[in-house]
């Protein structure tokens, strides 16, 4: 078991690939699209 070997995290590593041993790492949104950084409330008419 080591680098060789498709169903371990180092084999997944050493082959560039992903799985369940190795999960894609998302990406976050960035925090100023949640919060609405620059847009102002607009008022009640």
């Amino acid at each position: 078991m080591g680098k060789g070997d498709k169903k371990t995290k180092r084999g997944k590593i050493n082959r560039g690939t992903f799985g369940v041993r190795r999960p894609r790492i998302k990406k976050k949104p960035p925090i100023e699209t949640k919060i609405n950084v620059g847009n102002k409330a607009q008022p009640k008419l």
